[in-house]
């Protein structure tokens, strides 16, 4: 069988250096569903070290040696008999599905139905680093019903899913504001938010009347969202561990989490209550759909890419580094050929 290498994650810890390493493994073959991408770049998103560190072991369990990272661009190099929609040397871009981390490799199988291919007008750099952003982001712009002319606040404009939501935001027709350090102010300005300096000013003083706030960074920023909404404004959030029910249940978790997370939900659930609100929490899992209506929104030229930095395939502790230090301006990417 033929080798490849491929990037794995040995134990967990924030020592990545210690925790990770490229290993000389199978070349997998795709199944009859399945496509064979020979991997260009790879791009990393918070997600990933979190996982690396092991703060998620209840949402995805992993042997060791594991995968890692989701969000990939390439060639198809093999498909499986029963897919129809892409053929051998096809570039292509995908997010893998939450369970199949792997894309830190020079090739990885992925289920046909959440690949696509890439839109022409970006490279593979670029295209890497929209999957997950863009699909998560979509997905809590459909639960909101985000319309044309409505205020929305997005946090940490800056980063990843920061950047990308603005501009798709404001291609909705939203009005969109946003934070950021005093460092990143102007060029975040130049993706279409007023931008409120949270080093130098209250945001919660700063905003008009919201209708809907996207929760990127949980904590107090979760109920601190409450009072900015109009009534029957829209919290979604893609942080912290306050998942409703439906979520919850969406994902299997045993009835011990679920315990813990009507716990976590009461104090959400009076302020939904008290301001006339709802709430959502959103754990991004590619499909179609949503891949082909970013692919879409790629193409128009409106969006922008935002990278912070590109990475050569043997820098991958740098990067996950990096993406560690929560310094990052856009997305960091791993080329893998």
């Amino acid at each position: 069988m033929s080798k490849m290498k491929a990037w794995k994650l040995i134990k967990y810890g924030k020592d990545f250096k210690a925790g990770m390493e490229i290993l000389e493994v199978d070349k997998p073959t795709p199944a009859d569903d399945e496509v064979l991408i020979e991997c260009h770049a790879a791009a990393l998103n918070p997600v990933d070290y979190k996982i690396a560190e092991g703060q998620l072991k209840l949402f995805y369990k992993q042997k060791m040696p594991a995968g890692l990272a989701f969000d990939c661009s390439g060639v198809v190099a093999e498909v499986g008999k029963n897919v129809k929609h892409l053929k051998v040397g096809d570039e292509v871009f995908c997010t893998t599905p939450t369970d199949s981390p792997g894309v830190l490799a020079e090739f990885v199988t992925v289920k046909a139905d959440v690949v696509t291919q890439k839109p022409k007008n970006l490279s593979y750099a670029e295209a890497a680093g929209f999957a997950m952003v863009g699909l998560t982001t979509i997905s809590c712009m459909e639960v909101v019903n985000l319309k044309a002319g409505e205020k929305i606040l997005i946090h940490a404009g800056s980063g990843g899913i920061g950047s990308f939501a603005i501009q798709y935001a404001r291609q909705l027709g939203a009005e969109v504001f946003t934070t950021t350090s005093t460092s990143n102010v102007d060029w975040v300005e130049e993706l279409g938010a007023k931008v409120i300096d949270y080093k130098k000013e209250d945001y919660r003083k700063e905003v008009p009347q919201l209708d809907v706030v996207y929760d990127t960074l949980g904590g107090d920023f979760t109920t601190d969202a409450f009072p900015l909404l109009s009534p029957g404004g829209r919290v979604v959030s893609i942080a912290g561990r306050r998942l409703d029910e439906e979520t919850a249940e969406q994902y299997g978790l045993n009835w011990l989490f679920k315990w813990f997370m009507k716990l976590q939900l009461r104090p959400i659930k009076k302020l939904c209550k008290k301001y006339d609100a709802s709430y959502k929490f959103i754990l991004n899992e590619p499909n179609m759909e949503r891949l082909t209506k970013l692919k879409k929104a790629l193409e128009t030229g409106y969006i922008k890419t935002v990278i912070n930095h590109t990475y050569s395939f043997d820098q991958v502790v740098e990067a996950f580094e990096m993406q560690q230090s929560g310094r990052s301006k856009g997305k960091n990417v791993i080329l893998i050929k």
